[in-house]
């Protein structure tokens, strides 16, 4: 048996925006946008050649807007690697992206925290390889 996490919802207030941010920022193509008859869209992105990817989903209801880039009670929503943490700290401040912190370095490790259109807190990681 084989098990992988596919997608992670994220309730947004439009797709399209949505959708420019995270392909502009962050590298994420559609995988799959379809909208259905009764007017539901399915606007799946992802990185290329990852396994796990970004269901947009825009908050139809009073409720699902009160959610809206506080998913998880404000705590970070999704964590976003990455193999050049400077190259995309420069991307993300040239885009206007708002940091939560500059770039932290450990030994193992480097990290950033920004937020997406929404307010939603992603945490961006640099993994320093094993020798």
């Amino acid at each position: 048996m084989k098990n992988y996490v596919g997608r992670i919802v994220l309730l947004v207030t439009d797709y399209e925006k949505s959708a420019s941010f995270y392909e502009t920022n962050f590298g994420f193509t559609r995988i799959f946008d379809q909208t259905t008859t009764d007017g539901q869209r399915f606007l799946h992105l992802g990185i290329p050649g990852g396994t796990m990817g970004i269901w947009l989903l825009k908050a139809a209801t009073d409720e699902q807007r009160k959610h809206v880039g506080n998913q998880t009670a404000g705590q970070p929503t999704l964590v976003i690697y990455t193999s050049d943490i400077d190259g995309l700290h420069r991307r993300l401040k040239n885009n206007g992206v708002r940091l939560k912190t500059e770039i932290v370095r450990t030994r193992d490790y480097a990290f950033l925290h920004c937020y997406d259109l929404d307010g939603n807190e992603l945490i961006v990681t640099e993994l320093k390889e094993s020798v």
